[in-house]
């Protein structure tokens, strides 16, 4: 990562360039940067009282329906509906970008209408081609294209330049809208589609998690785009993070909801104008309005949080945690929800520095403590399958490219190697991994959700073949099931495939897009990822301990933590972050992989102490 001075320069220069002239980058102001006071003490919780720390982790998610119920309810929430239903209307593209979180986000909407639109030609085999062509008009774009799905790509969100040449090198008409989603509200890359997107003279909208006014006032990216009045601000502020600045939690679930419930109420309205009543009820979901869905949604979540949800929760991250302290790892199996498990399992790594996605190239690199497959695909349909039917969109710039668009030394003298093909190298498929499985412990863990968990649903009884086939090798055998409450037709009768089943249920309504199930992985999966890792350590209260620092976004983090746990001023912390930087250039590739540079500067600082 790159900021304005050069290589060559000491610690003590790099961080006077930082705090000088990097100023629009130092966020600790921002809400989502704060610490909340209902997680202050987690990590300690987390180590005496798993089921306390959850309840802990699932409270904060309390602060979400107000401003859901105030969003759905706003003139701004409408204009981003109506703009949806006049673009699908007009065979125009729906295209939500994102960086990080927010990227995966933007996938996974696209991947899910193109999921929908599928099984639905399959049920109204004559209006095949009106959902074929349906599934093609929602476009993703993430921040360095769909290879950052594994992992980030070295300082991209810093470039307003890199989100418009990516967003104009998809496609742009006269028919289209932007959904643009910014956790923070400042991603310069994101930014940048909102840029491509204002000059293409289409509908705009913008939905971020701080206050409008506090952005406009301090970051000269953000004014430019909150204050511009084509552009549709939908501000989505709850509150702090459950941890301090991890906005791959609240911040993008309650984005989930309402750039979901936008595009499921105006894809219904579409489809009830376009089908017959007949062919409309074959489909399967109940129409339901955004304040029914906000209404279904604070059910899930007391549901979610029930007493034997949170004994199973605690029980699932004493057994991952445990895995893991004793060297182990683990590997997920997923079917139609493999993006939920897939993001959740790739977020860990920047967020608690742990070892990232490998691809067969990178065997020297330590193997990934979490990993994802797919037990009945090759990994490149593996890919495919992901991404709702369509090859990963990556980018081939070349270094001319790089420096047209301002982009850093590094770029331009070796520019990243974030194509297709590279793509297909991680091994996300039924591949053989013996890596997998050569150490003990280690656990192949089948996750499952709604109709999957039912036997004789369709394309269940086959998958769970292959995947005990490719569970085989593995010491420990293990199902993690979500059971959908509404459902009480068929007792699930899949536990007898595994040695061990984590079962959790909630009540997911059928929606197009699926929003509910999608929820409620996402408030399982993410609260006990973070309470496994704070429980192994990686938590200092309830701040990232541990967070990576690969673009000046992070740097800040970093430096505000170093500051914060080792108790001195910002500039002595910004120093020593850089001395850490510097020092850890000649570790060993395992070392880089599992210590962050803000755990290692508070180490430094403590023997200076010392």
């Amino acid at each position: 990562m790159e900021t304005s001075f050069q290589r060559s320069a000491t610690p003590l220069e790099k961080a006077e360039d930082f705090i000088q002239n990097e100023t629009q980058f130092h966020l600790g102001v921002l809400v989502t940067e704060q610490s909340h006071p209902k997680t202050r003490t987690l990590s300690q919780t987390l180590a005496v009282d798993v089921p306390a720390g959850m309840r802990q982790l699932f409270s904060v998610d309390d602060d979400l329906p107000p401003v859901l119920r105030k969003t759905i309810a706003s003139p701004e929430y409408a204009k981003m509906e109506e703009a949806i239903y006049r673009s699908l209307s007009a065979g125009g593209r729906v295209s939500f970008s994102g960086c990080g979180a927010t990227g995966r986000l933007s996938i996974l909407l696209d991947a899910a209408n193109k999921k929908f639109c599928r099984l639905c030609a399959k049920k109204l085999l004559s209006r095949a081609d009106f959902f074929q062509k349906l599934a093609l008009q929602t476009n993703a774009i993430m921040t360095g294209g769909d290879f950052a799905l594994i992992r980030s790509v070295e300082s991209f969100e810093d470039f307003i330049s890199f989100g418009k040449r990516q967003y104009q090198e998809s496609g742009i008409s006269e028919n289209d809208a932007l959904v643009a989603i910014s956790e923070g509200g400042e991603t310069s890359s994101v930014i940048g589609t909102i840029h491509a997107a204002l000059e293409a003279e289409i509908p705009t909208f913008f939905l971020f998690n701080n206050p409008s006014d506090l952005m406009a006032s301090r970051v000269e990216r953000s004014r430019a785009v909150i204050e511009d009045p084509r552009v549709v601000v939908v501000n989505l502020t709850t509150g702090p993070m459950a941890i301090a600045g991890s906005t791959r939690m609240q911040a993008t679930t309650i984005e989930l909801l309402v750039a979901g419930f936008a595009f499921e109420t105006a894809l219904t309205r579409l489809l009830k104008e376009k089908l017959t009543s007949e062919e409309f009820a074959a489909l399967g979901y109940e129409e339901k309005t955004p304040e029914q869905k906000a209404a279904d949604f604070e059910t899930l979540l007391a549901e979610i949080r029930s007493d034997a949800n949170v004994a199973t929760a605690a029980e699932y991250v004493d057994f991952e945690c445990d895995l893991y302290k004793r060297g182990g790892r683990v590997t997920y199996f997923a079917r139609d929800y493999s993006l939920d498990i897939f993001t959740d399992t790739t977020e860990r790594s920047p967020t608690f520095k742990i070892p990232p996605f490998r691809s067969l190239d990178e065997n020297d690199a330590p193997a990934p403590w979490a990993f994802v497959k797919d037990p009945l695909r090759s990994a490149k349909d593996a890919w495919i399958n992901l991404l709702g039917g369509i090859e990963p969109r990556c980018l081939e710039w070349t270094p001319d490219d790089y420096r047209a668009m301002g982009g850093t030394e590094a770029q331009i003298n070796d520019p990243p190697k974030i194509g297709r093909q590279t793509v297909y190298r991680f091994p996300i498929g039924n591949e053989k991994d013996s890596s997998r499985y050569e150490g003990i412990p280690n656990a192949a863990v089948a996750v499952l959700a709604d109709d999957e968990t039912k036997r004789g649903g369709e394309g269940v009884d086959e998958w769970l073949e292959a995947c005990s086939a490719c569970a085989a090798p593995f010491e420990q055998k293990i199902a993690f099931r979500i059971e959908n409450a509404l459902d009480s037709s068929r007792e699930s009768d899949v536990k007898a495939d595994f040695e061990k089943a984590f079962v959790f249920a909630a009540s997911m309504p059928k929606t197009p897009l699926d929003v509910f199930v999608h929820i409620a992985l996402k408030l399982v999966l993410n609260n006990i990822s973070t309470a496994t890792m704070g429980k192994y350590g990686r938590l200092n209260g309830n701040w990232m301990a541990h967070v990576d620092a690969t673009n000046k976004k992070l740097i800040d983090r970093s430096v505000r933590l170093v500051s914060e746990i080792a108790k001195v001023d910002y500039k002595t912390a910004c120093v020593t972050l850089f001395e850490a930087l510097e020092e850890m250039e000649s570790w060993d590739l395992d070392r880089k992989k599992t210590i962050s540079p803000a755990a290692y500067a508070v180490e430094l600082l403590c023997k200076k102490r010392d």
